[in-house]
């Protein structure tokens, strides 16, 4: 066992002696609700097939509980005939493509013009034990897309349009202690919330909050540091919402504690009091000081917590945990960004919630895997493009150092758009991750009007209430107007902004660039065919639509080459499906990301690897694999951070070239099958080599897993990768064999992926313990989701195809 295993075990183990510690005092609890559901359709148009939904005689807005009701929120209703799902879950990755459906949602039959497929009904029956009788319990869902029903109980508990807010519902008056209860979800998705997919259904977390009668309020802690230079000293300033649930007047003392990382006390507040009347929310404000602060940052994404206690007469009730980061963070006029006084250049991407194989609900495990894959080509930041993250991700991006703009999905100032504003701000604002806000993008109808000047002003002054510790921003597509209200000016793609100039006529502005282009295509596809419509050529190689060749260049040459700028957000990070521009259906994904819809590599990945890491990278293409082009004059083209690269081709040297910064560089060959071979020098000498060659056929898979343990919780997850390979385990990057995975042991397959933009089958199983699928490879590889079940033991996937030998892989599931 290696020292790191046993530190982390030893982590672990005092973690959870804390956590035991604590609870023995509190009455908080938090209880995951993501087992134990049952789904149908209903329907957006019949409500006689919608399970008769609002028709009863009283319905659930004249009665609270009317004994008429018998759809599926009474406990009357049997949905024996209900399909098994886990939360999170989106329906919509199990239902076909269309050429006549939503282009901005990839073509699948969800929406208005699909009422039977557009409402989904959720139920979960559970017990809670009359021992919780005399707290406070309340539903909390981080997401559902959308236009949100939820009852409990047969009680009505209301309605929430949007698919990104949290919904938070107390549900202690309606309890059954110590018998069945009944949490029931009606998801209606037949209108777009956005312009991209969003999938369908209760596609974040759900949770059951348990907690003392005085106790503190859903995220009813701000916890903030006042620190600069020498950052020798922080002072933490901690505001804390109680609420008193009771019917009676009561009294509690409030005290905070700062605790390291694994648990130990390292400063503390003076105790407050505060006299609460019933059903009364009330706030105090403490100060705590840190003596020599470990400061977050990308490179040390260092936490600490905050131990909110609430006591009452002697006695604790509720201890309420705050993870925070002390840091300091500022956009400066002539510097940038500053991260700690020191300007950091944001090396961003944008992107949108799914993944291949499970749309919009990706498990936790998944989220972490997919920022671990932008960190290893030097990306430190992420754009929630365009809505408010998934808790459980800002979580992740706090324990990684990579720096967020959360964006709020709607521009407004009425009540419909300052509580979406407010419940973003107030849930996430405790994130160290989190170092500027978005008020929107691109709000074309406002961007060149006053109304948007005085909107953007409204909302920047309404965002400062809420948190006044950070800038916000508007993503701006290239209008002169509303960007006159901002903190900090975001702007979208320097084509539509003259930005130099803009920056010349007003010295004052803050600058980010919220958008930039990849220019990215179809992975490993370098020319474009007839015969394959949903397929594109990498706009860096084919200069057809930007008349600039590597357009990726562009951005990152404009935005490192001046210190004012902050830095830049590409689009995107991953494919994701919807908005195949400039293509149409049978595309069905976007494919401007940096990595594929699976995360493979294309090749501008390695363009940013060489410029935004220190790490020596050589990586040249196209792959040697042109069968069909024999005699033809191909450009061979180097992503490297070395001082030259030398190439040769099936033994003709073609010459060592300069490498200019933050490009690349190209040399003309004429295809004949062999090998490629590049020599990159540093100082002169020859540090890297990079070899491609023409493959022979493929006979046989690889199965390679991110980890070889996952947690036996029915949770965590193992990412598969599947390379399609030659006799001398070399990738065949034109193999595309139909793959068929067999599952045994305690787990389920979850989901697939290929890659390609224009797959037509489905990417996930349509039952919930899928032990067998079937998926093509594309250009050599093909993904796999194994996902564990609550029991250990050895998983073995084994995969087959016509004429290659067949594969097998074992992951262990263990408690």
């Amino acid at each position: 066992m290696t020292i790191m295993r046993l530190k982390t075990m030893l982590m672990a183990t005092v973690a959870c002696l804390f956590s035991l510690t604590l609870s023995a005092q509190s009455q908080r609890e938090t209880v995951r609700l993501d087992k134990g559901w049952k789904f149908a359709f209903g329907h957006a148009a019949d409500p006689q097939k919608d399970f008769g939904c609002g028709t009863e005689y009283f319905n659930y807005l004249t009665k609270a509980n009317s004994i008429h009701n018998e759809g599926p929120y009474s406990h009357k209703f049997c949905d024996s005939t209900w399909q098994d799902v886990q939360i999170p879950h989106d329906w919509v990755p199990t239902l076909p493509y269309a050429a006549e459906a939503s282009h901005s949602h990839g073509y699948k039959t969800v929406g208005w013009k699909y009422p039977a497929t557009s409402v989904g009904w959720y139920r979960k029956v559970f017990t809670i034990g009359e021992e919780d009788f005399g707290k406070r319990l309340q539903l909390r869902f981080d997401g559902i897309f959308r236009n949100a029903q939820v009852w409990f109980n047969g009680f009505y508990m209301g309605t929430e349009p949007s698919g990104y807010v949290t919904q938070v519902y107390d549900i202690t008056p309606y309890i059954n202690y110590g018998g069945d209860n009944l949490i029931c979800v009606r998801a209606d998705a037949s209108l777009e919330e956005g312009w991209f997919y969003e999938g369908a259904g209760i596609y974040r977390d759900v949770w059951l909050e348990k907690s003392a009668q005085v106790s503190v309020a859903p995220f009813g802690t701000f916890v903030h540091a006042q620190i600069q230079a020498p950052y020798t000293e922080a002072v933490l300033s901690i505001e804390t919402e109680v609420h008193n649930s009771g019917l009676t007047a009561q009294q509690c003392e409030i005290s905070q504690r700062l605790l390291d990382a694994v648990g130990h006390e390292i400063a503390k507040a003076s105790a407050a009091s505060l006299s609460l009347k019933a059903k009364q929310t009330a706030a105090t404000q403490q100060t705590l000081t840190v003596s020599q602060p470990r400061l977050w940052s990308p490179t040390d994404p260092y936490l600490y917590q905050v131990e909110t206690t609430v006591s009452q007469n002697g006695r604790v009730v509720d201890v309420y945990l705050t993870t925070t980061g002390i840091r300091s963070i500022a956009f400066d006029t002539q510097r940038g960004f500053l991260l700690n006084g020191e300007p950091l250049k944001l090396k961003g991407v944008n992107m949108h919630q799914d993944h291949a194989g499970v749309g919009a609900a990706i498990p936790d495990a998944l989220q972490a895997w997919r920022i671990k894959q932008l960190k290893q080509f030097g990306c430190n930041a992420y754009r929630a493009s365009h809505n408010p993250m998934t808790p459980a991700l800002l979580d992740i991006c706090d324990r990684e150092g990579i720096l967020v703009i959360d964006e709020n999905r709607l521009m407004g100032i009425n009540e419909e758009h300052l509580r979406l504003l407010e419940r973003m701000i107030k849930r996430d604002r405790n994130h160290p991750s989190i170092i500027l806000w978005s008020d929107g993008n691109e709000e074309w109808g406002l961007e060149n009007t006053i109304q948007g000047t005085r909107l953007a002003e409204a909302m920047r002054e309404y965002t400062k209430l809420f948190d006044p510790t950070r800038p916000s921003t508007v993503a701006n597509a290239g209008g002169t107007e509303l960007i006159k209200g901002l903190d900090v000016v975001g702007f979208n793609y320097i084509v539509q902004n003259d930005v130099d100039n803009r920056k010349k006529a007003h010295p004052d502005w803050k600058i980010v660039g919220t958008e930039e282009t990849t220019g990215c295509g179809t992975r490993g596809w370098y020319f474009n065919l007839p015969d394959y419509p949903g397929r594109m050529v990498s706009m860096n190689r084919d200069t057809t639509h930007h008349h600039v060749e590597n357009v990726i260049e562009r951005g990152w040459q404009f935005y490192a080459d001046r210190p004012w700028a902050a830095g830049l957000f590409y689009w995107t990070g991953f494919d994701y499906r919807g908005e195949a521009n400039p293509l149409v259906f049978p595309a069905h994904d976007s494919e401007f990301g940096i990595l594929d819809y699976c995360g493979f590599w294309k090749d501008e990945a390695w363009y940013l690897k060489s410029w935004w890491t220190d790490e020596p990278t050589l990586h040249i293409f196209p792959h040697w694999n042109l069968q069909g082009h024999e005699g033809e004059t191909i450009e061979l083209w180097a992503y490297s951070n070395c001082d030259e690269v030398e190439l040769i081709v099936n033994g003709q040297k073609l010459g060592r070239q300069t490498m200019p910064k933050n490009r690349h560089l190209k040399w003309n060959a004429t295809y004949q099958p062999g090998r490629v071979v590049a020599y990159g020098y540093k100082n002169g000498k020859r540090i890297l080599t990079e070899t491609i060659e023409t493959t022979k056929p493929a006979v046989k898979t690889m199965l390679k897993a991110d980890r070889n343990e996952i947690t036996a919780d029915g949770r965590d997850l193992a990412v598969i990768t599947i390379e399609v390979q030659d006799q001398k385990g070399r990738i065949v990057p034109d193999a595309c064999p139909v793959l068929t995975f067999t599952l045994t042991g305690n787990g389920r397959i979850l989901g697939a992926g290929n890659g390609d933009p224009s797959y037509p089958g489905l990417d996930h199983p349509d039952t919930m313990d899928c032990r067998q699928f079937t998926i093509p490879a594309f250009n050599g590889l093909a993904q796999l989701l194994i996902q564990s079940t609550d029991t250990a033991g050895t998983l073995q996937l084994t995969c087959t195809s016509d004429g290659l030998s067949t594969s097998t892989l074992q992951i262990a599931s263990v408690k």
